[in-house]
């Protein structure tokens, strides 16, 4: 396993802030970890990373422990903090070069920093000082100097912060392309943004794993329903849905504009035509919505 984390606990006086948390992530998965504010997300990217030392347990970076080697996983990891430490009166490239001093890259630092500013989008920008940046230019370039030293494995805390729907969308991408020959743990309050790039997502709730499951398997252990949307042109009679086993809830919003929750949507909507048939309704429109992340989130942290 890329990263192993074993009974992590780390407390801050009489607060636990990870509370015996167990997890592992493979090589090429891009995984989410999520929880709200104060689950104990960052602290424990920062005992990954060896920024914090935790109080029990263990944690392996590509087979090393991290309390024990520091350097050897250090070298394996890129990360970005939440709060993207950067100094505002460097160039961009004149940052990168020192990160690229500190990971003795030598000859190759000049590639390696072109390449990493054209991967995140720095290319319009990297000519001015990081303090003159938008907040959405500073955000890459921390990811750049996560990137520059080419890690086996990525921890980026919140990596999106403060982006515009335009360069979220870049740099999405980015962390999909980087997927492909990378582990990448990373978090993040926006849920649509899970849902595009995992397949699986590690929830933590007050230091405590709550859910650590693929998408799929989470919605299906969740009891998590979809949601369908029929509008027709005829008025129905609620006794209709009330006795049919594949409906769970249903609610009239006006006159012939229905909505239905279920575990099967397939069969529902084939349900439903056959209604429609039997009834001649006049079907206007008929689709369903699966069930959200959000709502799961909310469910296993409220």
């Amino acid at each position: 396993m890329s990263i192993d984390v074993q009974h992590l606990t780390k407390t801050y006086g009489p607060q636990t802030a990870v509370n015996g948390l167990s997890f592992s992530v493979g090589p090429g998965e891009i995984v989410g970890f999520l929880g709200p504010n104060g689950a104990g997300k960052s602290t424990t990217m920062k005992i990954i990373t060896g920024y914090l030392e935790a109080d029990a347990g263990s944690v392996r970076v590509m087979g090393k422990d991290v309390q024990a080697d520091p350097m050897t996983t250090k070298k394996a990891i890129g990360y970005l903090p939440e709060a993207n430490p950067l100094y505002y009166d460097m160039y961009v490239k004149e940052y990168l070069q020192f990160i690229a001093d500190i990971h003795h890259l030598g000859k190759a630092a000049p590639g390696r920093i072109q390449e990493v500013i054209e991967l995140t989008g720095l290319t319009p920008e990297y000519k001015k000082t990081i303090g003159a940046l938008s907040k959405g230019y500073k955000q890459r370039v921390g990811l750049a100097a996560a990137l520059l030293h080419d890690p086996r494995v990525l921890i980026l805390d919140e990596p999106t912060s403060g982006l515009d729907p335009n360069q979220i969308i870049e740099i999405r991408e980015v962390i999909r392309q980087l997927g492909k020959n990378k582990t990448v743990l990373f978090s993040s309050h926006i849920l649509q943004e899970v849902e595009a790039l995992c397949d699986r997502v590690i929830i933590i709730n007050k230091g405590n794993l709550v859910a650590d499951a693929t998408l799929a398997d989470l919605k299906q252990q969740s009891g998590s329903r979809d949601q369908i949307t029929l509008i027709v042109k005829e008025s129905i009679p609620s006794s209709l849905f009330a006795g049919e086993p594949l409906v769970d809830k249903f609610s009239e919003i006006e006159k012939g504009h229905w909505t239905l929750t279920t575990v099967s949507p397939d069969d529902l909507k084939k349900r439903l035509l056959e209604l429609a048939l039997q009834n001649n309704w006049n079907i206007v429109s008929l689709h369903s919505e699966q069930g959200s992340l959000e709502a799961i989130f909310r469910t296993l942290t409220q």
